[in-house]
């Protein structure tokens, strides 16, 4: 089983069998998240104790998964080889995934794009993977601690949330002002801020991790520190506003970040006006009336990027939830909706007709099955994924 197949079936895990909750009365923790599904979790939970068999299943895959986890040694950004620009490597840096050296040239500078063509040099400055490991780490963590009350998974947690965040030896600074950088042309650029849209699920996972005696309330308001800056960088830097201006999945991330982060400190009100005054306009310029996202159609991996943004759009409409705002069903005045964007790809994904947009890698239908999941819940369709109770899951986690 490859690593992507591992992965859906973790996203498939992870959103089927809180499906099959019935209303339980007896008090579990309710957590304080956001954007995994707070009612989901604690029914969840609940259905274990009470010795349902497909949960405790779950729950076994789930701390199974964990444990795994905690095999693996912690990392920070001062782990690179390569120093950024600013001679500081608590500065994070990546270079662009698609930029090439110029064959023509004799140092192959400046580099040259090759849309989906991977540069494998991209992966000899860690950060990127160790910062997307970490986020996906930090969650299934605190998942773990959250439905077996284990310190052990809580401790570890804290301790890769210390190293990269708060640690003065390790901490990554609260920027990304060399992200994604091409050598020759820049250092970098707003859209670096792509690798960082994990930190959303992070922060999320975080507050499963309230209460633990491994996560101090003083860890928890020193790491909503780390993230303020971070977001007022985001909100006010010359490369986090060009960000922002991006009218593709890089701007629907942008949106997934900003409001996650200020949900994460409280701040509703921004989350709401970000919601409101940034996703909205988003949904009118990214999508057509019949649900089509014409911005990932256009790019050689059309497959890829037309589901990497719904999940972003679908990820948003969770988050609105929580300030009572409806995405999933909000539609513009000329009728574009991120159901229609679901909805256009469902006969793609059942491979009832053909994908005739630019694909230069494998097309996998598969990569459809958590937007169906959700969607199974939220517009009550009834789906393969959505009434599949022998998946096992427990959360509502697409990306």
């Amino acid at each position: 089983m490859n690593k992507l197949t591992q992965r859906l079936a973790l996203c498939g895990c992870l959103i089927g069998i809180a499906l099959v909750f019935d209303s339980v009365a007896q008090p579990v923790r309710k957590p304080a998240t956001f954007l995994l599904d707070a009612t989901l979790l604690q029914a969840s939970k609940q259905k274990i104790r009470q010795g349902d068999p497909a949960m405790t299943a779950a729950r076994q895959a789930l701390l199974t998964a964990a444990d795994q986890v905690l095999t693996r040694p912690a990392h920070s950004v001062m782990e690179k080889s390569k120093t950024p620009p600013s001679g500081n490597k608590h500065d994070y840096m990546s270079v662009g995934p698609y930029w090439w050296p110029d064959t023509t040239k004799p140092n192959g500078l400046p580099y040259i794009r090759k849309d989906g063509q991977i540069n494998p040099e991209r992966s000899a400055i860690v950060d990127e993977t160790y910062l997307k490991n970490l986020c996906d780490d930090v969650q299934t963590l605190a998942l773990a601690y959250y439905y077996s009350d284990n310190e052990t998974y809580a401790r570890r947690a804290a301790e890769r949330l210390r190293i990269w965040f708060l640690d003065p030896a390790t901490k990554m600074n609260p920027n990304l002002n060399y992200g994604q950088a091409i050598p020759g042309i820049t250092e970098g650029r707003g859209i670096g801020l792509i690798d960082s849209r994990g930190l959303a699920n992070l922060t999320d996972a975080v507050q499963l991790l309230q209460g633990s005696k491994a996560w101090s309330k003083q860890d928890h308001r020193a790491l909503q520190g780390w993230v303020q800056q971070f977001m007022d960088w985001m909100l006010t830097s010359p490369i986090g506003k060009d960000e922002e201006d991006e009218h593709n999945n890089h701007g629907t991330y942008y949106d997934v970040q900003t409001v996650a982060f200020a949900l994460f400190l409280d701040n509703r009100a921004l989350a709401r006006q970000m919601l409101e005054q940034k996703t909205m306009k988003r949904i009118q310029t990214q999508l057509k009336p019949d649900g089509s996202q014409p911005h990932e159609l256009a790019r050689t991996l059309s497959w890829n990027y037309s589901i990497m943004n719904l999940k972003g759009f679908f990820t948003l409409a969770q988050l609105a939830e929580t300030v009572g705002v409806d995405l999933w069903n909000y539609q513009t005045p000329d009728g574009k909706s991120i159901r229609k964007a679901y909805e256009w790809l469902v006969p793609y994904a059942r491979q009832e007709k053909p994908w005739t947009f630019q694909q230069i890698k494998a097309l996998h239908v598969e990569e459809f099955a958590p937007l169906q999941a959700v969607a199974g819940q939220k517009y009550g369709q009834s789906t393969a994924a959505a009434r599949d109770t022998s998946v096992f899951a427990l959360t509502h986690s697409l990306f």
